[in-house]
């Protein structure tokens, strides 16, 4: 789905103009995400985190790291024909002359494709990156893997207070972002891990830089609060109306699309709940900590160069305490997870 532009009479922020599924952003509608630093004490930086439901790390991983990541990637994908031709793998610039229709996001919800499509092919393709040596690791190899980055690792476990704890959750999601494409729609994670304790932390990391109009992840101000209050009341009418133990794990909240997306329309959900949008541009080696209730979307991918806008969701458990097992398996589309 190619999400239509209009003229703006001024650009929503720092003369950059920023749209969402449900059309242009206003200049009063955002407001710039907090950016913090790796080196600040710990017990500051988990601070701003409880009272923010988000922290957003500059640099927290060696920008080498990460390009060599999207190379890997981009490397893979190539034979699908989504780069541009004789431009530097890594850019991960979108082939100008292909159709976007041919190279659909993947997320959480199931694809109705013709087997043996170019769609198809590229799907493929992107789900078979969640196993590949350089993301998951190879311990035949001697791998690490992106996944498990010790950057990120040690940082989750330092911060937490998890430490040996510290589990990363084998199910990521590895998403790329054509420009032009339908953008994320307004969601929380505890909505899918609800076979767990609302603790888990994901870390959301764009691998390559994300311009302000690229795509990147955006969060509603103070939203945390507002998932709280909704999984809450859902949860007591789920048990009001008779619903089991399970039945209340399973079941999507009535203010939720079928794929359990709270919104497909960021600019209404905000405008409804009095809120902005909390936005960035990103650089390779920045990532966003978020909690299990954080509401989050993101812009549609406006990159002026045509750059894909890449990233993946790595989330984190304390193995001591009960968490959604479900997703101990790599990632497939409509795995139901």
């Amino acid at each position: 789905m190619t999400v239509p532009t209009s003229t703006p009479s001024k650009p929503t922020l720092d003369g950059v103009e920023l749209y969402v599924n449900d059309g242009l952003l206003r200049p009063d509608e955002v407001a710039p995400l907090h950016p913090s630093s790796p080196s600040e004490p710990v017990e500051q930086l988990y601070k701003r985190y409880a009272a923010d439901g988000y922290l957003f790390l500059r640099g927290l991983i060696p920008r080498e790291d990460v390009l060599d990541a999207r190379k890997s990637y981009f490397s893979a994908l190539e034979p699908t024909l989504f780069l541009e031709p004789n431009l530097p793998v890594v850019d991960g610039i979108f082939n100008s002359s292909s159709s976007r229709d041919d190279f659909p996001g993947i997320g959480s919800g199931q694809l109705d494709l013709d087997p043996g499509s170019p769609a198809a092919r590229f799907v493929d393709a992107a789900v078979k990156s969640h196993t590949d040596s350089w993301y998951i690791g190879s311990k035949e190899e001697g791998i690490t893997g992106f996944c498990n980055h010790p950057a990120i690792l040690e940082f989750v476990a330092r911060f937490t207070g998890w430490a040996e704890n510290t589990l990363t959750v084998r199910r990521t999601l590895l998403r790329n972002n054509t420009p032009g494409n339908h953008a994320i729609g307004v969601h929380y994670d505890q909505i899918y891990m609800r076979y767990g304790e609302p603790t888990s932390v994901t870390v959301w990391v764009p691998i390559g830089d994300v311009k302000l109009e690229g795509g990147g992840l955006i969060y509603l101000e103070e939203g945390y609060k507002i998932g709280e209050r909704m999984e809450k009341e859902f949860n007591k009418k789920a048990r009001a109306d008779g619903m089991s133990e399970d039945e209340v794990r399973n079941a999507f909240n009535a203010n939720m699309l079928s794929s359990g997306v709270l919104s497909e329309e960021p600019r209404e959900f905000a405008n409804t709940h009095g809120k902005k949008w909390l936005v960035a541009a990103y650089e390779a080696g920045d990532v966003v900590l978020h909690g299990a209730h954080t509401i989050h979307a993101s812009t549609v991918n406006h990159d002026p160069e045509g750059c894909i806008r890449l990233a993946t969701d790595l989330r984190f458990v304390d193995s001591s305490k009960p968490w959604d097992t479900r997703w101990d398996k790599d990632f497939e589309i409509g795995d139901g997870v």
